[in-house]
């Protein structure tokens, strides 16, 4: 079923009637809904005015049921795929994939080993029928409340597919798990929603792509990712967003970190016209622990707003904040960060570093962090830097033999080495592909 252009309650209840989600469900998409229609654009970041809200196909069903056959798939959309290298990667090194388009999820497998130790991983919609108990807990309510923003309550009002993982007490999961979302229709939204549970010890690493062609007109991502890192357990989430630079990216992604537990973000961001996004952690109990790194390339007639959040709230929590960005033409970056420590997170610690370079004379870099300190006992140190390439490197490369081209390539991947040497191997390749392609020719 396709929709018009445009959101009512009418199409709200229509989603979930056509997923057959259980009344609770509905109830929370309505709330959603009712806040969204309430609630005007943001007041800081940079400029949406180019969004027409109005003019977004706000669900595009690929009329596909799911399979964990990659045989089954219908050609065309097996072939984008295909051409992404997701089964070849599921063949070599994951342990599941996931794989949505538009709307709906068309591919989903876990490999047998990991399902036999407890190890749930689905498509969010089918994890709302097979697991309704455990999702009603988790959806929406402690770490993402729709009520965040305009966007977390778009997002709860006709959110569609995504990820679900359960990893029980002390499973831990060695191989990857990936999922790859893939917005094809013009003027449309994707908004998937991903939701990680790693119980008490456990550790589980995610990997999410997105990506999708370029149209003349206006699309929207507004995905959710809420995770819960539980008692000594350790998260790891990877994601690589590439959105068309017709898209507005307007991500959410959320942690709450229990004791001793660890999250990390590892982030790289290209794409888009707009993107506001900021990886964010709570930290609730003693010893918790966050790593947020994240990569961004900002090139012609982008805005890149991202950054990274943490609140401690407990006694010796940690956080560590790493930030790279790269902006070319008249690309714009900007880090936008907030980092809390409480009156009660006594002998914590933050670290934050900024560094932006420019490729460019009208490209343009930022940094607008805000901390708070609420106890004598903590630390926050913040470092920042912005500058252009060196031009005696530079000029050095010439003499050696390579080309201007060249030569901005290999000191562009020397700035972000150091955070490459943090990924998982097989992401920091394909993130290193993605920069070096994005600043050919510059």
């Amino acid at each position: 079923m396709d929709y018009a252009y445009g959101l009512t309650e009418e199409m709200v209840r229509d989603i979930s009637a056509k997923k057959n989600e259980p009344e609770w469900m509905l109830h929370k998409r309505l709330e959603a809904f009712s806040q969204y229609a309430q609630t005007p654009l943001p007041k800081f970041g940079p400029s949406l005015a180019g969004l027409d809200l109005q003019n977004i196909v706000y669900f595009k069903d690929p009329s596909v049921a799911e399979t964990d056959s990659w045989d089954e798939v219908p050609a065309d959309i097996k072939q984008v795929y295909f051409d992404l290298g997701i089964p070849q990667a599921e063949h070599e090194y994951l342990g599941g994939v996931g794989a949505q388009y538009d709307s709906g999820m068309v591919y989903h497998r876990i490999k047998d080993s990991l399902a036999k130790q407890g190890v749930i991983f689905e498509n969010m919609d089918v994890a709302v029928q097979k697991y309704p108990e455990l999702v009603q807990k988790y959806f929406m309510n402690e770490c993402v409340p729709a009520s965040d923003h305009k966007f977390t309550m778009l997002h709860g009002a006709v959110w569609s597919g995504g990820t679900f993982i359960y990893v029980p007490k002390g499973v831990q999961v060695s191989m990857p798990l990936q999922a790859y979302f893939r917005m094809n229709a013009p003027s449309s939204g994707q908004f998937e929603h991903t939701l990680i549970i790693a119980d008490e010890g456990s550790q589980i690493s995610y990997i999410e792509g997105c990506s999708a062609p370029k149209y003349t007109s206006s699309s929207l991502h507004a995905g959710c990712v809420e995770v819960f890192v539980h008692k000594g357990a350790k998260a790891q989430y990877s994601s690589i967003e590439n959105w068309s630079k017709n898209t507005y990216n307007l991500n959410t992604k959320k942690a709450l970190v229990y004791e001793n537990g660890k999250v990390e973000w590892l982030s790289g961001n290209m794409g888009s016209c707009v993107t506001m996004l900021y990886p964010s952690s709570i930290l609730l109990e003693r010893g918790a622990t966050s790593e947020a790194l994240g990569i961004v390339l900002a090139g012609e007639g982008q805005i890149q707003d991202v950054g990274a959040k943490v609140v401690h709230l407990a006694p010796q929590t940690h956080s560590i904040i790493r930030s790279k960005s790269i902006s070319q033409s008249d690309g714009t970056a900007i880090y936008r960060g907030f980092v809390h420590i409480a009156q009660n997170a006594e002998h914590s610690t933050s670290h934050i570093e900024c560094d932006g370079i420019l490729l460019g004379s009208t490209s343009a870099s930022f940094t607008i962090p805000v901390t708070k300190q609420s106890n004598s006992t903590s630390q926050i140190t913040h470092e920042a830097s912005t500058g252009k390439l060196d031009p005696q490197a530079i000029a050095y490369l010439l003499s050696r033999g390579y080309d201007t081209n060249q030569a901005t390539r290999i000191l562009v991947g020397g700035f972000v080495g150091d955070i490459f040497q943090k990924l998982p191997l097989e992401y920091a390749i394909e993130l290193n592909k993605l920069i070096d392609l994005e600043i050919q020719g510059f």
